[in-house]
């Protein structure tokens, strides 16, 4: 008898593990005799090996995902909520993401075949509950990509001192995002989040430095008396406040892009330690620059924050940081593409096989996802509403509501235990309650903001060809 090709072995394993057929997760993975049986990607002989990421890079492509977006947005919310009550929402979101971060991976770990987080959906929700949060996983990460669209066109205007339309720079930095993006391994775009993240964390601490060595905010009036606008506390409307927390929520949420990436990692039980020190440094970096900016610079903080400090400043801070910026657009767009890419190969020869339906499925889900961030980016190019509309609709349901409905679906022998045990497991339920006056609250605080500043001018048309950084 013929034994079985290697791309008919990885069919067979891929198979296996399906999250439809491993919902007896925990009594599989004892049952198994390797830790990496039932992991969607295979070392097999003769298959692509997607497993080749190390802890350290994990937590730097975590990093990169989190940090870009999250930094140039934060210090402008501050404003609205006050330097105290910012703080407070910085550390606490970051931490309450932070847990988030790992429920999700220690519940993929325990579900054997939870590649993504719509995975887990279906373990815990069905088939429903796995396409809604699929739809909301991908929707996520193509409008961050599209923020990402706004920084790079943002960038180019301030370079170029708004040399041709902000479309133009918008589609070439759409192109470039989709080229780096089509990149097929997590590993292979490792050295890119390391030069991204760094070109990002250098532009914005020149910034901060840049900040506190003016005698006033760039943007403010440079005559004469002015109101700086800083606020211990803030007194904001209902819906500018939570806009702002929404935004800031946002700044660290993005952590359902890191499951993806376990399922690419050597050693996918080493994702706690990656997720500990990304989050530690986030944490450290967000209340450190966001309380800086805020302070030096009040109501006159620019959104994107890289355009704070000057005309000068502002054009090496984007000229820095226009790599980063790319890098991470190339990552969402990258981690919404590999969901659909594995959604449509799983279970089949060609996931792990050079073939052309492996190559001309990845390209066009690369393809494809780009376009739409560009057109979402176009049609509404406000970075902070953008950021906050996506933290409102996809990200409160994805990182507040299904982590602690993951965790009560793996607890809820809890309900009738110790006080603490009680007491844990009614928590998450009111943490589901928050997921929902999140999801709600935002979404109709985001959509009077956007319709407040169309009404006031501050947003033209879609597809407009007005300068976004400021430079004319």
């Amino acid at each position: 008898m013929s034994q079985p090709s290697s791309k008919e072995k990885v069919a067979e394993i891929n198979t296996t593990a399906s999250p439809d057929v491993a919902l007896g997760s925990i009594q599989l993975e004892k049952k198994g005799s390797d830790e990496d049986e039932f992991e969607i990607f295979q070392r097999v002989e003769g298959a692509v090996d997607f497993r080749t990421v190390s802890w350290v890079r994990a937590s730097v492509i975590f990093l990169k995902l989190i940090f870009a977006v999250g930094v140039l947005s934060i210090p402008s919310s501050m404003y609205t909520l006050g330097a105290l009550p910012g703080a407070i929402n910085v550390v606490g979101w970051t931490l309450f993401n932070t847990y988030g971060a790992i429920v999700q991976g220690n519940f993929r770990n325990s579900h054997p075949g939870c590649y993504s987080i719509a995975d887990m959906a279906n373990v815990v929700g069905g088939p429903v509950m796995k396409e809604i949060v699929g739809f909301l996983f991908i929707m996520s990460y193509i409008i961050c990509a599209a923020a990402g669209v706004i920084g790079v066109s943002t960038a180019l205007n301030a370079l170029s001192v708004h040399a041709v339309c902000t479309v133009w720079f918008s589609l070439v930095g759409t192109v470039v995002i989709a080229i780096a993006a089509s990149v097929r391994k997590f590993a292979h775009i490792g050295w890119l989040t390391w030069v991204g993240f760094l070109t990002v964390f250098v532009a914005v601490f020149i910034v901060v430095i840049g900040v506190t060595v003016r005698d006033r905010p760039a943007a403010a009036p440079q005559t004469g008396n002015f109101d700086l606008g800083y606020h211990v506390i803030g007194s904001p409307t209902f819906v500018a406040g939570i806009t702002a927390s929404i935004t800031i929520f946002l700044s660290s949420a993005g952590t359902s892009a890191f499951l993806p990436v376990i399922s690419e990692m050597r050693r996918p039980k080493d994702y706690n330690k990656a997720v500990y020190l990304c989050m530690g440094f986030v944490t450290a970096s967000y209340l450190a620059f966001s309380v800086v900016l805020y302070r030096y610079c009040g109501q006159w903080v620019a959104s994107p924050s890289l355009g704070s400090a000057g005309p000068t400043i502002k054009k090496v801070a984007y000229g820095i940081a226009l790599i980063g910026l790319i890098v991470s657009a190339c990552l969402y767009v990258h981690v919404s593409a590999k969901y659909l890419f594995v959604r449509i190969l799983r279970n089949s020869k060609h996931l792990q096989s050079n073939t052309v339906v492996h190559w001309g499925t990845w390209l066009a889900c690369t393809i494809g996802l780009s376009a739409l961030s560009f057109i979402l980016a176009s049609a509404i190019p406000i970075f902070n509403y953008l950021l906050a509309l996506v933290g409102s609709v996809c990200f409160a349901p994805l990182a507040i509501i299904l982590p602690a409905w993951l965790w009560i679906y793996d607890h809820g022998h809890y309900r009738s235990g110790s006080i603490a045990g009680k007491l844990a497991y009614w928590l998450h339920w009111l943490v589901i309650i928050l997921g929902v006056f999140m999801t709600i609250g935002g979404t109709y605080g985001v959509i009077v903001q956007i319709i407040n500043a169309y009404h006031d001018g501050q947003i033209d048309s879609a597809f407009s060809c007005a300068d976004n950084s400021g430079s004319t």
